[in-house]
């Protein structure tokens, strides 16, 4: 559900800039006030995972269309909402840098639609409500897949309502919105299912890494050490990145199907300063795009793309935790 530049103008781009902002700076300020710093490692494993996920495009049959994981909900029961945002935003902006996935006028957007709604909606008001009375497999696989279908179709509905305050004509509010709701009710029903087995795993492995907000995540010990749970998810998000993504379904992902379906195509134009900057700029930080080598269309480029992506979003998390002192408060 990455927007492109040319679905938004930059009013519109500059407005969610402003929201995403104040959103990521609520963030920094709370995560700097809490003392966990277990959590540093756990944000750069599970962003790293979160991206590799968001690199697995599975079909929905008898559509035509694709959809992957966005990972808030995912991020925010391991991280908590705050410290699940911020991670978001790292794979956003490296998604968007590194690999043109997304447009860097429409970031602001994206982080929106694909981070804000997963993060606190699906935190606050799904998944710590069903989590209060104690954490089971049950509530885990319930809070995940009510909380991966509402917040997506928030998200849908909101590119819907950029693009409409934006005057794309060639996506008309109602047909748009008529598409674009439920192909993203049938991907939010699959990314809940696979968020559940995940945070199902955790909760075997590891319990006390899962969010509830409250002081204590859980009652019981776990299989696993810490180390040991993320170093099983470190190789899984490696996997997943290195050798899984070969097989992503290749079919137009759920927005760019309901664009299709609207407007005839995906690539809409559009002219201006701001839209030729924002595509110098990504024309110099992509060193792969849209997940491959420049110069050949090996599959060897998947692979690269998703092992190097991960590491990026591993390095930026720490390196951000410990620039910004996240997590020092008992420290200080």
């Amino acid at each position: 559900m990455h927007m492109a530049d040319a679905l938004v103008i930059p009013a519109v781009a500059g407005t969610m800039y402003i929201a995403s902002a104040a959103a990521a700076g609520c963030s920094v300020k709370k995560v700097r006030l809490m003392d966990e710093p277990e959590k540093i490692p756990a944000m750069g494993v599970m962003g790293a995972f979160v991206f590799a996920a968001q690199m697995i495009n599975f079909a929905i049959p008898g559509t035509g269309s694709s959809g992957h994981l966005c990972g808030g909900m995912l991020l925010t029961a391991v991280l908590g909402p705050w410290a699940g945002f911020l991670t978001m935003i790292g794979i956003l902006l490296i998604q968007c840098l590194m690999f043109a996935d997304g447009g860097l006028l429409a970031l602001g957007c994206n982080i929106w639609n694909m981070a804000f709604y997963g993060c606190f909606a699906g935190g606050f008001l799904i998944w710590r409500p069903l989590m209060k009375r104690g954490i089971t497999r049950k509530r885990i696989m319930a809070a995940s897949v009510a909380a991966c279908v509402v917040t997506l179709q928030m998200g849908a509905f909101s590119v819907v309502l950029e693009t409409f305050f934006s005057g794309i004509t060639e996506l008309p509010f109602s047909v748009f919105a008529g598409v674009m709701q439920p192909i993203h009710l049938a991907i939010g029903l699959v990314e809940g299912v696979i968020t559940a087995a995940v945070l199902c795993f955790v909760f075997e492995a590891r319990p006390g890494m899962l969010w509830t907000g409250e002081a204590a995540s859980a009652e019981r010990e776990g299989r696993l050490s810490l180390r040991k749970t993320l170093v099983i998810l470190t190789a899984a998000a490696a996997a997943i990145a290195g050798a899984v993504s070969l097989f992503a379904s290749s079919l137009p992902d759920g927005l760019e199907w309901s664009m299709e379906k609207t407007a005839g195509t995906a690539e809409l134009e559009a002219a201006g300063r701001a839209y030729e900057i924002a595509e110098n700029v990504q024309g110099a930080t992509a060193v792969l795009p849209d997940y491959g080598f420049s110069f050949s269309d090996s599959a060897a480029g998947t692979s690269v793309s998703g092992l190097i992506g991960g590491a990026l979003v591993i390095g930026l998390c720490i390196v951000v935790c410990y620039a910004l002192k996240f997590f020092r408060k008992g420290k200080s």
